[in-house]
């Protein structure tokens, strides 16, 4: 695709790097067959190749987005499906990037719009405040339906119960069970442990009795995902600068073999900070390494060799591949081989390649498309007629769970269980 930027526009690095992707791109229309929004609406303009036009306009041009350009990069869900599709390398990740932290920038939305972002950017990468928040929509739950817009969703979807705050929050080290193989930091995040700490639970406890010295590392916390697919490039920085900082003062001190992500979504963030620095005197260096120690859990388990066995019942699992796992981070195979090493029954079902719909803070956002997306998933695995359902991604398990009766478990949970854990709570009274 040919472009017209100017020396000027050229001098910045995020322009820079946005005109060489679009140069990839050659109209083929591949990505068309894989996107979810084309999939569900036929337009052009909610394909990854009709929006690639717009943001090449809009960047183009310079000065206010159209409106138009807004809402068809608004409605993009960021699962990524298109790169994994198109045959020319097209990086579509960091050029969506580049165009919501320009829209951010350079568009004035209306005020209910403004107040929703920024709150869903303050709230939800701080643990404290995430919990509060889901606390006072459970105690106004019965007025929910008074509610405006988007406000009423939200609050229905708190859940009816929250679980108590895990340990693995607070900074420590969880000694390895035995001699010890490694040790890696895990990245404790912001919205998972609020909603599910039994995830964090249950790989540090696997980790640790696989020979795994784990460390949750002061000042470390939210990955900076949640802002920075709103476009607030500052906020995301400041969480990603923090983590960086603290994993760095480990890496420095008694050494990481690897951190480890057990939310999807934070993996492929995290796994890209190298880029997002990289043109930073202060950051790049450290960036860079941090980029390269990052694995998802199940990585790390796949080198760690075969895992102790202590029999479970056969269960028939459906396995949803996470977008940011098998799009992002490109890792299909090793969490249903790891499964199946476990004495599972791995079924997977059609269209695995599009996304559920929850895509971070898009079933806030985008309410109407994110339910079309998630009945479509649930009907697809529920098909399969699984015990149980899998995911390695805290977003993707809460948006499926709203919708499906199965219980809906995090990979790391069965592999615990199947290495001697405690079976999953999920489970409960199902077995």
């Amino acid at each position: 695709m040919q472009t017209s930027f100017s020396p000027a526009q050229l001098a910045d690095p995020d322009t820079a790097a946005s005109e060489k992707i679009i140069r990839t791109c050659v109209h083929c229309g591949f990505c068309t067959s894989t996107c979810p929004t084309y999939l569900l609406l036929g337009d052009e303009l909610d394909s990854p190749r009709g929006r690639i036009y717009l943001m090449k306009e809009m960047l183009e041009k310079g000065g206010p987005p159209s409106p138009r350009a807004v809402k068809h990069v608004d409605r993009c869900l960021s699962c990524l499906s298109c790169m994994t599709t198109c045959p020319s390398g097209v990086n579509y990740m960091h050029l969506v990037d580049h165009a919501r932290a320009y829209i951010e920038e350079h568009h004035v939305r209306p005020w209910p719009e403004r107040f929703l972002r920024g709150m869903l950017a303050r709230v939800l990468p701080d643990r404290a405040l995430f919990r509060a928040a889901l606390r006072l929509a459970q105690v106004g739950r019965p007025l929910a339906g008074l509610l405006p817009g988007r406000l009423k969703g939200m609050a229905a979807m708190a859940p009816a119960r929250l679980p108590a705050p895990d340990p693995s929050e607070k900074a420590q080290v969880f000694k390895a069970v035995g001699e010890r193989r490694a040790r890696v930091a895990l990245l404790a995040g912001c919205a998972q442990p609020v909603l599910a700490p039994e995830i964090n639970t249950a790989a540090i406890r696997l980790l640790n009795r696989l020979g795994v010295e784990v460390v949750t590392a002061s000042g470390s916390g939210c990955c900076g995902a949640l802002p920075h697919h709103l476009g607030k490039a500052d906020r995301s920085h400041v969480l990603a600068q923090a983590n960086i900082a603290a994993w760095t003062r480990e890496i420095d001190g008694e050494g990481l073999d690897a951190i480890i992500v057990t939310a999807s979504g934070c993996g492929t963030t995290v796994k890209d900070y190298g880029f997002v620095f990289r043109e930073s005197a202060e950051w790049a260096e450290r960036a860079a390494r941090v980029s390269a120690l990052a694995k998802d859990i199940t990585e790390l388990l796949q080198g760690l060799g075969p895992l102790p066995q202590v029999g479970i019942p056969p269960l028939r699992v459906a396995y949803h591949s996470a977008c940011s796992l098998q799009h992002g981070q490109q890792i299909g195979n090793v969490p249903k081989a790891l499964l199946q090493a476990a004495g599972l029954t791995i079924v997977e079902p059609i269209e695995p390649h599009i996304c559920c719909g929850s895509a971070g803070t898009y079933n806030l956002l985008q309410p109407e498309l994110a339910g079309r997306l998630r009945e479509r998933k649930v009907a697809n695995l529920e098909a399969t007629k699984p015990d149980v359902i899998a995911a390695g991604n805290i977003g993707c398990l809460t948006q499926i769970a709203g919708g499906s009766g199965v219980p809906v478990v995090h990979t790391v949970e069965l592999l615990d269980w199947a290495a001697g854990g405690p079976a999953p709570a999920a489970l409960a009274g199902r077995l």
